[in-house]
């Protein structure tokens, strides 16, 4: 019987965790082995900034020496010059360092098109101003120019 009291006390005694003098849990001995580390976290994706309202919708922009310009949709981006019309699809708009871009291809056409805000851009033909600067890459060539989306582009006779 007296073994069965002695096993049962080192059964109780083990169970328990010891205390500091206050009664709260103690720290473990700087010689016992590391807790396991908590799993990680993984990081939360940094939200991407909100797409700015000049860039939403469709949009219009061109540019003069030589003539050309560019239409936005939905669906496609349109590219003309007095000479030729291509229609490229739209593959969607990225924003990299507050300016809106959007790259897509017709065959071995590449373009790229850049907008970025830029209130009073001037066409350099006319007074009206623009609320966007914009920049096609098209091939080998870059044209430059203003663009606005279009339910709001300027037109002679109003208000500047």
């Amino acid at each position: 019987m007296r073994a069965v009291l002695l096993a049962l006390a080192a059964v109780s005694l083990a169970a328990c965790q010891p205390q500091a003098p206050d009664g709260s849990p103690a720290q473990p001995p700087a010689d016992a082995p590391a807790a396991p580390a908590a799993p990680a976290v993984p990081a939360a994706a940094p939200a991407e900034p909100p797409t700015p309202d000049a860039f939403k919708g469709d949009i219009d922009a061109h540019g003069t020496e030589p003539f050309w310009g560019v239409q936005i949709r939905e669906t496609q981006i349109g590219f003309s010059t007095p000479d030729a019309n291509v229609t490229f699809p739209n593959k969607g708009m990225t924003l990299a360092g507050g300016k809106a871009v959007w790259e897509s291809a017709a065959g071995d056409k590449p373009i790229k098109v850049t907008l970025s805000e830029q209130p009073g851009c001037s066409d350099g033909m006319s007074d009206l101003k623009y609320p966007l600067a914009a920049e096609v890459a098209l091939g080998g060539t870059t044209y430059k120019g203003c663009a606005a989306k279009t339910s709001e582009r300027p037109r002679e006779g109003e208000g500047k």
